[in-house]
C-alpha cells in the first residue's frame, strides 16, 4: 500500500527558484535556472572598466612583438655583415633618392626633428596629466627618453655609412623615424585612439622623406619602426598594468 504524507507535515521539495537563487549566489551574476545564458543584454555583457576610449593604449600580441624583434635582429645582422639584404637596400635607395623635389622630402623628414615631435608629445602629456592620467603621461615620457638610449648604441655598433655621405658613420637605425613614431603614437594614445591613424601617417611621411632625401637607407627606417614598436609596446603594457 502506497504511503502518503500525513496532513500537517508537508514534505519540502526543492523548487526551481531555490536552485536559481543558489546558482546566482555562487556565481555572483544572475542566470537562467536551465543553465542557458540570459536573453537580456545586461546579463550577457561583462563589465570592462578599461575599455573606455582613450583610457589605456592597446597592447600588441606576442606574435606581433616576436615578429618585430626577429625583423630587427635580422636587419641588424645583415647590416653588420653587409649581406645581400643590405646590398639590395642600397640599390633600392639609390633609385629613390631625389625622385621628388628636395624641399618636399626635407619638409617630410623634418617631422622627425625633436623641435617638432617633442612639443607634440609634451602637449599630450600635459593634457593627460590634467585629466588624471599621470601614469600614462609618465610612461609616454619614459618611452621618449628610451629612444636615444637604444638608438645611439646601435648607431655606434653598426657604424653604417650614409647614402650621400659614405665617409660619415652612424646612420643605422634612423633616430628621426624612432622619434616621430614614439612621439606621435604616444601623443595619440594619451589624447584619443582616433588619432592613431594620424600618427601612422606622420610616421610614414617622416620615414619616406628620409629615404627620398637620401638621409637614410630604407633598412634604417625599417629597423627604427621595429624598435619603436617594441618601445611603445612596453610603455603600453606598463600603462595598462598601472591602470589595472
Amino acid at each position: 500500500m502506497r504511503e502518503t504524507p500525513r496532513a500537517g507535515h508537508p514534505q519540502h521539495r526543492p523548487h526551481r527558484a531555490d536552485a536559481h537563487t543558489a546558482g546566482a549566489s555562487r556565481s555572483g551574476t544572475p542566470h537562467r535556472s536551465d543553465g542557458r545564458p540570459p536573453h537580456t543584454p545586461r546579463g550577457a555583457r561583462q563589465p570592462d572598466p578599461l575599455g573606455r576610449p582613450g583610457t589605456t593604449p592597446p597592447v600588441p600580441g606576442r606574435p606581433a612583438l616576436f615578429s618585430a624583434l626577429v625583423a630587427l635582429a635580422v636587419v641588424t645582422w645583415q647590416v653588420l655583415v653587409h649581406g645581400p639584404l643590405t646590398r639590395l637596400d642600397e640599390r633600392v635607395s639609390r633609385s629613390l633618392v631625389d625622385t621628388v623635389p628636395r624641399w618636399l622630402s626635407e619638409l617630410a623628414s623634418d617631422l622627425g626633428n625633436l623641435t617638432v615631435a617633442l612639443p607634440v608629445l609634451a602637449a599630450a602629456m600635459a593634457y593627460a596629466f590634467f585629466r588624471g592620467r599621470r601614469a600614462a603621461a609618465l610612461y609616454a615620457g619614459l618611452a621618449m627618453a628610451a629612444v636615444p638610449l637604444l638608438v645611439v648604441p646601435l648607431k655606434e655598433w653598426t657604424a653604417r655609412p650614409g647614402p650621400l655621405e659614405p665617409w660619415a658613420h652612424g646612420y643605422y637605425p634612423s633616430g628621426h623615424t624612432a622619434t616621430a613614431m614614439v612621439a606621435y603614437f604616444g601623443a595619440a594614445y594619451l589624447v584619443s585612439r582616433r588619432l592613431v591613424p594620424v600618427a601612422a601617417v606622420l610616421t610614414a611621411v617622416t620615414g619616406t622623406g628620409l629615404v627620398l632625401r637620401g638621409f637614410h637607407w630604407p633598412l634604417d627606417v625599417l629597423a627604427s619602426l621595429c624598435l619603436s614598436f617594441l618601445v611603445l609596446a612596453v610603455s603600453s603594457s606598463c600603462t595598462r598594468r598601472s591602470s589595472g
